[in-house]
């Protein structure tokens, strides 16, 4: 809605690179990966080049306070190279036809006041887009870590006996110790901490030791035989996808994309089937799918799924599109003062950079220009969302990719 795609390809981390049984030691425990949600840092995109005729501001409303949200990646692939990525494969990883998004990150073993603890380092406006919906929505944690002060998953924080807002000694930091700013669910195992990019060299992380990708038009099949052959016999895949899955009977219609769904079953109530316990979504898919099924029961959450995913994943820009849209659903300001909610039974204002705000808020606007009547209905309503008809092809495409790879 505004902001539109195009190709970028970010700047490697800087680190020192590692003999690779140092690599492997440092990281095996990150095989472990039955309840990964996501990883991140530097985005590589092989999305095509679009661009928007409106000026681009100079800054963003979050700038003043930390990396806005500005994306949303259903992950596929979590991608284990235990010597490390090279520049080459990196680039023929975003190069597989079908791949929309990839992440790669440094890592290693560090010794946070004298105990050991695994840390990655990531950017923090794209890593967000990776971890558990609840975690990416906290603004404050995401700020903390863009400021120079590390995260740390919630176990890892009990283990290590960590204080919010205590220095801890850790070598390399500046100063000699680094600050703890929060615990949050981040659904990675083998990973302890995270630190921003900027500290990884200084801390001798080992760079690009892992990756993750999102192509969701691409049969699995597919995608790791194309993976495993830039990788070699020491790459070690794991499948994403049914992880991503919600539990039986969550609500969502998961047909084709211009057809209608099902009304909101139980699983569309707080508490209910696909969320946690707060009565929120627990997962990206859950998102769109309780969206759909809540905020406009007819409209498959397929085609939220993949307004999302064009509309603020081909990228790395986290701030205003140049036409001035925001957040991962990329609402303009006026278009967010009338439709923009409050999703789930949230309090306070509505807010554009929080998906659970955001994904609800685009579901009503579709559901009013008629969305859930699907066909013509459908596309007229996508139309709106976005002024070209290129993006309504793309969108259907997506939604029936989507529809496809994430059976139920």
């Amino acid at each position: 809605m505004g902001r539109l795609s195009r190709r970028c390809r970010a700047a490697l981390a800087p680190g020192p690179r590692l003999p690779g049984p140092v690599r492997a030691r440092c990281w095996r425990s990150a095989l472990a990966i039955a309840s990964i949600v996501g990883l991140g840092a530097p985005a590589l995109s092989a999305a095509a080049a679009r661009a928007s005729a409106s000026p681009s501001p100079s800054t963003s409303p979050a700038a003043a306070h930390g990396p806005a949200f500005g994306r949303i990646v259903l992950p596929d692939l979590l991608i284990v190279a235990p010597r490390g990525l090279s520049r080459q494969q990196e680039a023929r990883l975003a190069a597989i036809p079908g791949v929309r998004s990839s992440i790669s990150f440094d890592g290693a073993q560090i010794k946070v006041g004298g105990k050991s603890a695994s840390a990655i380092a990531v950017n923090p406006a794209t890593f967000r887009s990776w971890v558990p919906v609840r975690t990416a929505s906290d603004q404050a944690l995401w700020t903390a870590l863009d400021h120079g002060q590390f995260i740390a998953a919630s176990a890892a924080g009990s283990r290590l006996g960590l204080k919010p807002g205590t220095a801890y000694p850790v070598a390399g930091a500046p100063g000699g110790k680094l600050r703890f700013g929060s615990a949050a669910r981040l659904a990675l195992n083998g990973v302890d901490l995270l630190v921003n990019q900027a500290q990884s060299a200084r801390l001798g992380l080992v760079r690009q030791v892992a990756a993750l990708i999102s192509a969701p038009g691409v049969a699995m099949p597919k995608l790791t035989k194309a993976v495993s052959a830039i990788l070699g016999p020491s790459g070690q895949l794991e499948s994403l996808r049914s992880q991503q899955l919600a539990p039986a009977g969550a609500a969502g219609g998961t047909g084709s994309p211009g057809a209608p769904s099902g009304s909101a079953g139980p699983g569309a109530g707080a508490g209910g089937a696909g969320t946690g316990a707060s009565g929120l979504p627990t997962t990206y898919l859950q998102l769109f799918q309780e969206s759909a099924a809540r905020y406009c029961p007819g409209l498959s959450w397929t085609v939220l799924a993949a307004i999302g995913q064009i509309e603020s994943a081909d990228g790395t820009n986290v701030g205003p599109s140049s036409a001035g849209a925001l957040g991962p659903m990329q609402f303009l300001p006026s278009t967010w003062a009338i439709w923009g909610i409050d999703g789930f039974g949230q309090a306070g204002p509505p807010n554009v950079l929080n998906p659970y705000d955001a994904v609800p808020s685009a579901a009503r606007l579709l559901c009013a220009d008629g969305a859930a009547r699907g066909g013509a209905a459908l596309s007229a309503a996508i139309f709106d969302y976005n002024h070209a008809d290129w993006y309504v092809r793309e969108v259907l495409q997506l939604a029936s990719a989507y529809a496809a790879e994430f059976p139920q």
